[in-house]
């Protein structure tokens, strides 16, 4: 099975994971998505045919994250295959575990605006993970640590987040998809933002 990994939780990524290897394209550009994932996805996937979609849903800000998960619709609609969801959070704890030294792992990422998302996630299998607790948007120094602290913002905000630097693998997405579509799991694409986007519809008052 091929499968197309998009996530824009934090700059721009894809890859086209199939049985003989796997192809990257990246952007580290946090913003601009909408610019540069186009580009990305003609780089990795060309004729190859693609089985399915899986897109990172988050947690992350409101436009960067829209533009990847309608990209990845959009595709899955042009070539007749289904798209999934997996959090991005989830992926990154995944990527941890993968380091002996634990089951548990709080990873956190740049939410902007001087905060951070946090999560903290047990393994589940050797290719999959579980979240514990909720995820959650808050100051650095705010994060409630369980086992390893992991993820970009541990190098945003060493003081408040003593732990280790870690950047997503957008193919990992396609081991968590695999192992909870194996479990009958379904995936969906509803972003998670956590909080209001910046950007609110004025609400007309009645006269």
């Amino acid at each position: 099975m091929n499968l197309l990994c998009i996530d824009t939780s934090e700059g721009s990524q894809v890859a086209l994971v199939t049985p003989d290897g796997i192809e990257r394209a990246r952007s580290g550009d946090p913003r601009g998505h909408a610019e540069h994932l186009a580009p990305l996805l003609a780089r990795v996937t060309g004729s190859a045919p693609v089985d399915a979609v899986v897109v990172g849903t988050g947690p992350a800000p409101f436009t960067g994250l829209r533009v990847g998960i309608v990209s990845a619709e959009a595709f899955a609609h042009a070539r007749g295959v289904p798209v999934h969801g997996v959090p991005s959070l989830a992926a990154l704890a995944r990527q941890a575990l993968d380091t002996p030294g634990g089951d548990v792992v709080t990873v956190v990422t740049d939410a902007r605006r001087k905060e951070v998302y946090s999560g903290t996630f047990r393994a589940e299998g050797r290719d999959d993970v579980a979240l514990v607790g909720e995820l959650a948007v808050t100051r650095p120094g705010d994060v409630v640590t369980h086992g390893a602290l992991v993820g970009p913002a541990t190098s945003l905000y060493p003081g408040e987040l003593p732990g280790t630097p870690l950047d997503l693998d957008v193919a990992v997405l396609a081991r968590l998809a695999m192992a909870r579509l194996a479990r009958g799991l379904d995936l969906p694409t509803h972003p998670l933002y956590l909080r209001r986007p910046d950007v609110h519809v004025g609400v007309r008052r009645a006269t």
